[in-house]
């Protein structure tokens, strides 16, 4: 870090795939010159987080995605999942509950990320997930990547909790979709957030699509009620770097990857004029 220039840090929240866009945002701060000194992810955010950390290029990276969040990692039915939840002991414990198996997903973080280790990371890298024992934010910042990683994306009912030492862990946007607040904790002086709100269901004529939907009303206001707080503090320094999605980007669209990072330079480019003279005042 220059000295006498306030640290910046780059924030990316929950958002499925729509989280590529972060790519198209890394690409805009390189073009720039400005330096990112620490890195925060939280849930598919995680993932784009350790790869920028670990100093990986955008193409890279978006290859990288492409294979790693796919619709087949979640194809793994696990069939004594509902039996576990129904009749416990009998079956497993109750708490590691999850309809999907989790192998797919594991192989391919150990695929990408090997043995990393956060504070091996090249950019000083922070991972959030939740405690599912009493909900607060759990803020990883050594030990294994791809731990960390499977934690925070471990998605209700879908994925089942991951142990990290020794607490159980569930996905980071249970707790904050956009974990601003520890950057603030981290001496960030600048921080450009990226975040993303949930889509509603245009109809309700599943369980599945009403899960969701309840899961996107949870999610979208608590993340608007997290980033109102911490702005309120904290103003003049965060930057909200909010992409536009025109067409629909669904849960798995990994083949919009091109499109998603586009929209995120777009918006990423939005807010060069500003991020300047925040910089600039600093100096």
């Amino acid at each position: 870090m220059t000295a006498g220039r306030r640290k910046v840090a780059l924030v990316i929240g929950a958002g499925s795939v729509k989280c590529a866009a972060s790519l198209g945002l890394q690409e805009v701060l390189a073009r720039e010159g400005i330096g990112v000194d620490m890195v925060v992810g939280c849930s598919a955010g995680a993932i784009y987080a350790s790869l920028i950390a670990a100093g990986r290029g955008a193409d890279e990276s978006a290859a990288m995605t492409a294979r790693l969040w796919t619709r087949e990692v979640t194809s793994q039915r696990d069939p004594y999942a509902l039996l576990r939840a129904l009749f416990g002991g009998l079956f497993g414990r109750g708490q590691a509950f999850g309809l999907r198996k989790d192998a797919l997903i594991l192989q391919r973080l150990r695929e990408a990320f090997g043995d990393m280790r956060i504070e091996d990371a090249g950019i000083p890298l922070y991972i959030t997930a939740t405690d599912l024992a009493n909900g607060e934010q759990a803020v990883l910042d050594s030990g294994s990547v791809v731990d960390a990683i499977r934690a925070s994306i471990s998605l209700p009912y879908i994925f089942k909790p991951h142990r990290v030492g020794e607490r159980m862990l569930i996905d980071g946007f249970m707790s904050d979709p956009l974990p601003v607040n520890v950057a603030i904790r981290e001496g960030a002086g600048v921080i450009v957030a990226m975040g993303f709100e949930s889509p509603y269901q245009r109809r309700f004529d599943a369980l599945g699509r009403f899960s969701f939907q309840l899961s996107s009303i949870m999610t979208n206001n608590l993340l608007r009620s997290r980033f109102a707080m911490h702005s309120l503090s904290h103003h003049a320094e965060i930057i909200l770097v909010a992409p536009e999605f025109e067409k629909r980007v669904h849960l798995f669209d990994t083949a919009k990857i091109p499109y998603v990072i586009e929209e995120g330079r777009r918006a990423a480019e939005a807010q060069v004029p500003y991020l300047r003279r925040l910089l600039a005042a600093a100096g």
